[in-house]
């Protein structure tokens, strides 16, 4: 009896051992799966994370673009702190064309308005039978002698355009380019006048037809660019895009020469002897072209 009930109790031990076994070896496969399941949820957690933050990222990134361009537009055709301080004169202030007028005439020519904070003149192809009949060139109505004067221009393709200073308003003369140096403007790539005149004088930058500009920076057409023309003591420099592309100085023996050999006594026997006083002028060559953040500072 005692031989019976100890083999059925092996069987039974061996039983139980074999279930316990079984019951490890489950739990240990469940583990394993949950364990499984919690990385890949994990993993989506931190995908679904990684996404969001991009997004939110964009998102920032945008916002910051708009504020940005807000500031910007609200600062277009304004003085800094910094420009008020050291005096400069706001010239446009974005939504009028208070103090300028045509050339030689007291009225402003219909073929310039303001848009878009742009002082704009529309091209001969956009003009009505009125603006065409009234187009010119125009000037702002004071007079300056050393100064510093900074704008920004941006050209039509194809375009060409100018600004003037120490210009010079007589019944003798119909046009400002007639008594004035000119900061040339125009479509490098895209009209004809980049290839003539002498070296690139008559590319963007340059002191028209008489010294080239270098290097030549000017951004691609439709883009805006910064200038700056200095006159100090007769001493001239052109800066374009923060670069000096142009330096020379008037009544210098090489002025003289180098007039004498230019176009410009052909139009005005005297052109070389530009005026101590004058005004600032922009040319209507007949090529949409637009001016913004146009200042001067009195030296």
């Amino acid at each position: 009896m005692k031989q019976s009930l100890s083999k059925r109790h092996s069987v039974f031990s061996l039983a139980f051992y074999s279930l316990a076994l079984a019951g490890v070896s489950l739990m240990l496969g469940a583990c394993s799966d949950a364990g499984q399941s919690t990385e890949s949820t994990e993993n989506q957690t931190d995908i679904g994370s990684s996404s969001r933050v991009e997004v939110s990222d964009s998102d920032a990134h945008a916002s910051a673009q708009e504020q940005q361009t807000e500031q910007a537009s609200q600062a277009m055709n304004t003085l800094s702190e910094e420009e008020r301080e050291q005096g400069y004169q706001l010239l446009f202030d974005g939504k009028t064309t208070e103090g300028w007028r045509g050339f030689n005439r007291d009225d402003f020519p219909p073929n310039w308005v303001v848009e878009n904070g742009t002082l704009h003149m529309v091209g001969i192809a956009n003009m009505s039978d009125t603006q065409k009949e009234n187009r010119g060139d125009i000037i702002y109505d004071e007079t300056y002698s050393d100064f510093i004067l900074k704008l920004e221009w941006k050209i039509s393709p194809a375009g060409n355009s100018g600004i003037f200073y120490l210009g010079e308003e007589s019944e003798e003369y119909d046009f400002i380019w007639k008594t004035a140096p000119e900061m040339q403007i125009l479509d490098n790539d895209g009209h004809p006048d980049a290839s003539k005149g002498k070296d690139g004088n008559r590319q963007a930058g340059s002191l028209y037809d008489l010294v080239p500009a270098e290097p030549q920076n000017a951004a691609p057409v439709g883009q805006w660019n910064q200038v700056e023309i200095h006159v100090s003591d007769r001493k001239v420099k052109h800066i374009q895009n923060g670069e000096v592309v142009v330096e020379y100085e008037m009544d210098t023996p090489e002025w003289n020469a180098m007039i004498a050999v230019s176009k410009f006594p052909a139009l005005n026997e005297n052109w070389a002897q530009v005026p101590e006083s004058g005004y600032i002028g922009l040319q209507d060559h007949s090529d949409p072209v637009w001016f913004r953040n146009i200042r001067i500072k009195k030296l």
